[in-house]
Parts: C-alpha cells; structure tokens; sequence
C-alpha cells in the first residue's frame, strides 16, 4: 500500500510563486509519480508526471514554462514547482502514484488547496 500527503498550497497573488510536495510512505520504489488539479467547474486535469528516475517529466501545456515537476527519491517526496500562477490555476492540487510511467495511477493524496487572487 501507497499513502500520499500533499502540502505546500495556500493563497498567493498572481504572479507568485508556490511549491508543492508530496511525501509517499509504503511501497515506494519504482513508482511514478503526477499532480493533477481539479476545480467546481472542472473535471480533474493532468497538470504533470515524473517517472520514477526523474529522467522523464510531462506538462500539460498550460503550464509549461511555469511549472517544474522533480523528485527526490531519498526522502519519498515529489514537489511541484509553480511560478508565474495565474488565478486560472486555482484549484484543488492532487498528488497521484502508479506502477506505469504515464498512469494509469493507482494511489492518490486528498489534495491540497491553491488559490490564486488577480
């Protein structure tokens, strides 16, 4: 079993800045890890995905350029790097984990706010 804990959200004006993290207990090893976001209007999104050696990251294209995903395998933890924020990327942030490199993912987080004021 895989247990995830996201935080790092809060409120930030547009512009900022925010790092998320994300820490895995359990069965860690060879996992690749995502965020995904979802909003009341929206149904949850990809935001990003790393694979288990850092070696290969994916964005979804509204925030490349702006986000960083990385890990670091010694402490369990994936963090989400987020600049310029833009009060559309409100949202509930969510940390996802699974066997496959690009899902599907079988383990998640309960989530971590981040609210961007324009």
């Amino acid at each position: 079993q895989v247990r995830l804990v996201e935080s790092g959200g809060g409120l930030v004006q547009a512009g900022g800045s925010l790092r998320l993290s994300c820490v895995a207990s359990g069965r860690t090893f060879g996992l690749a890890m995502a965020w995904f976001r979802r909003t009341p209007e929206k149904e949850r999104e990809f935001v990003a995905s790393i694979n288990w050696s850092g070696g290969n990251t994916y964005y979804q294209d509204s925030v490349k350029g702006r986000f960083a995903i990385s890990r670091d395998n010694g402490v369990n933890t994936a963090y989400l790097q987020m600049n310029s924020l833009k009060p559309e990327d409100t949202a509930v942030y969510t940390c996802a984990a699974g066997d496959a490199e690009g899902g599907p993912y079988d383990y998640w987080g309960q989530g971590t706010q981040v609210t961007v004021s324009s």
